[in-house]
């Protein structure tokens, strides 16, 4: 490639194992530095665009993930230099210091990193510096899956179909196993200075619920395969127990690809000799890997997506600013068991069951109706796997605003959902303890239980656990005569 320094550029890839630009340019000869550049704190430099800043939770595990990878880079003698600052002038700064030949990155596909990626590779370039981009983020990138006119898929099943009829996924590459660094290399700035960290140590329960790391992703995935892949597809609605991967955070920061998760279960599928519900357990587990890669095939193709409604199906219709109601909603105080029970695992652990994640999403725009922005602003906040793509494309799915969305008449109803899903009561009990003791059949609508049932339980409505703050029966109505409104506008 170059006789020059290379520079590997870690963004949404924190990991060495299948690695593409690390793997390149372990292999060239050259000399490298190994650099993740922080931009939360002060993102912008010169116009050119940085990506969304990351809320708490997410800021909580990228420390935790850097870390992870500068002890996983020392164990092959390299280590991670950490910048701060705007990466269009801390990139090309440093390609100037250490006489940089190339730039190595993987790929990200949020419109404003990418952006910012071109107006790098455009100055790097006027120094005479080339940058390399490499895809360890997705099966196939955004742009490669096109229907038959040429244009972007907005249905996911044909979506799907034709990405796997794509071929083979390419397997893994191997972890380099040696770097060899610049000696005169700049220190960089200590871990701790990047404050990504919260002040008032807040994140004891996400701490003690997650091992970030490439180490961290490998023992989940071995963990999900051996435990819970063959009866993913029954058992992946129940929030309660290990019934799913719990992968997200783990791919969303790269410490883990795709491409190992899939060749792990198609090696499992073989292993195993799967066949009959195992094996449609085993793809119905790929086709959730599925909706992450369509997920970033609409972000990439509808750049708008992150900030407004990719249908106007809903445009003038009346949506309620009610901060008492979001504020209610947040604190997993709705009076709806199965809603707070979400809400309540999320603040405490910083991800929630994919089966609540649209109860509650479908709650807060169609029972309250409020717009699904600040619901989707929160859950990037307290998110450790707050993805740009997925997390947005699955509010404006649960809107009835995204592509392949649930119409904004299918309104779910949160106590046959918890009945439905958490029939025993294990998930509610676990996240709302104050409704522990009340027998099953009372426990998904407290409210319809007899004075002697509560008072046996230790429940005092409105003190102990709030009333219901709607009904669901008139917020329904209520969502639907607004729907007709605006359709008739």
């Amino acid at each position: 490639m170059t006789d020059r320094p290379l520079i590997v550029w870690f963004r949404q890839d924190l990991r060495i194992a299948d690695n593409p630009a690390l793997h390149r340019a372990s292999r060239s000869g050259s000399r490298l530095v190994c650099v993740y550049v922080h931009e939360d704190d002060d993102p912008a430099h010169d116009d050119v665009p940085a990506p969304r800043p990351l809320g708490g939770a997410a800021r909580w595990w990228l420390h935790q993930s850097l870390l992870a990878l500068d002890g996983d880079l020392r164990a092959i003698g390299g280590r991670l230099l950490l910048l701060k600052g705007p990466a269009a002038r801390e990139i090309p700064g440093l390609a100037r210091r250490i006489g940089a030949g190339a730039v190595l990155v993987n790929r990200v596909y949020d419109p404003e990193g990418a952006a910012r990626d071109r107006a790098i590779a455009e100055r790097l370039k006027a120094d005479g510096i080339h940058m390399a981009g490499h895809n360890a983020l997705l099966l196939h990138e955004p742009w490669t899956i096109e229907t038959k006119t040429g244009g972007p898929y907005q249905v996911f099943t044909p979506f799907w179909r034709a990405a796997r009829d794509k071929g083979e996924i390419p397997p893994p590459l191997a972890a380099s196993d040696r770097l060899d660094l610049v000696e005169d290399a700049p220190e960089g700035v200590p871990l701790v200075s990047l404050n990504l960290l919260p002040r008032i140590d807040w994140a004891g329960g996400i701490a003690a619920s997650w091992t970030p790391g490439s180490a961290g992703a490998r023992d989940r995935l071995a963990g999900f395969l051996n435990r819970a892949l063959t009866g993913y597809k029954p058992d992946r609605d129940r929030p309660a127990g290990e019934t799913t991967s719990r992968l997200s955070p783990h791919l969303r920061f790269g410490e883990i690809g795709p491409r190992t998760v899939w060749h792990a279960v198609h090696h499992a599928i073989e292993a195993q000799g799967l066949e009959g519900p195992a094996r449609a357990s085993a793809d119905t587990f790929l086709t959730e890997l599925g909706w992450r890669e369509f997920s970033y095939h609409l972000l990439h193709h509808f750049p708008h997506l992150p900030a407004r409604d990719l249908k106007e199906t809903l445009t003038g219709f009346p949506w309620r600013e009610d901060a008492a109601a979001l504020d209610a909603w947040q604190r997993g105080r709705t009076g709806y068991p199965i809603v707070d029970a979400g809400m309540r695992q999320l603040w405490h652990t910083g991800w929630m069951h994919n089966r609540v994640r649209m109860v509650v999403a479908s709650f807060l725009v169609k029972h309250l109706m409020i717009w699904w922005k600040p619901g989707e602003a929160w859950f990037w906040d307290t998110l450790v796997d707050a993805d740009p793509a997925s997390n947005t494309a699955s509010w404006q799915w649960s809107a009835g605003t995204g592509a392949d969305a649930a119409p904004y008449f299918r309104i779910f109803n949160p106590v046959l959902q918890g009945e439905r899903f958490d029939g025993d009561g294990a998930y509610v009990r676990r996240w709302v303890p104050e409704l522990a003791k009340l027998p099953d059949r009372y426990l998904h609508k407290p409210w319809t239980a007899p004075a002697s049932v509560l008072a046996t339980a230790g429940i005092r409505p409105g003190q102990t656990y709030p009333a219901p703050i709607v009904d669901h029966d008139q917020a329904r109505e209520r969502a639907l005569a607004g729907y007709a409104r605006t359709r008739k506008e």
